[in-house]
């Protein structure tokens, strides 16, 4: 299945991100806008609620097939969130999402070992989603956010 790997989002593969989308009837459970990455762009350097917003792609060897942000609240331990999580339509159904998802949860781990509680949102009717971040740790709390479930994994130290 050759190399899976995430980088960040930097000027060097912006662009290629842009290109980035999930099939339309998709749309609604990733972002209410696209490309979806021009919206978590701005949020990098908007910080919309005081967070630091970082996007990053998934690549299959050197193709970018995914994307994510990952937003933060420096300091603190339990403020980590996963937003705009997808793989582009192109590469749906290959095992890029699980593979992803995982990656992800080893990229927090090594990179931001401060984190103790990652959270997110999935739409209500993503009964995919759902079962993909439940299969990887991550427990519903009965809260929402904009009107999505938000999930929870906690992190050991």
């Amino acid at each position: 299945m050759g190399e899976f790997s995430m980088r960040e989002v930097t000027r060097e593969n912006w662009r290629a991100s842009l290109d980035l989308a999930v099939r339309p009837e998709q749309q609604r459970f990733v972002a209410d806008y696209v490309p979806v990455a021009a919206i978590a762009l701005t949020k990098a350097y908007i910080r919309p609620d005081g967070l630091i917003w970082v996007p990053y792609a998934f690549y299959a060897d050197d193709e970018m097939v995914g994307f994510v942000v990952m937003a933060y609240e420096p300091g603190r331990a339990d403020n980590y969130w996963i937003f705009h999580f997808f793989i582009d339509q192109r590469y749906q159904g290959r095992g890029y999402g699980r593979r992803a998802l995982h990656l992800l949860l080893q990229f927090v781990r090594e990179h931001y070992p401060h984190c103790r509680m990652l959270q997110l949102t999935v739409h209500p009717e993503n009964v995919h989603a759902q079962h993909l971040y439940c299969d990887a740790g991550f427990q519903p709390t009965g809260s929402l956010s904009g009107g999505e479930p938000i999930y929870r994994l906690a992190l050991s130290s």
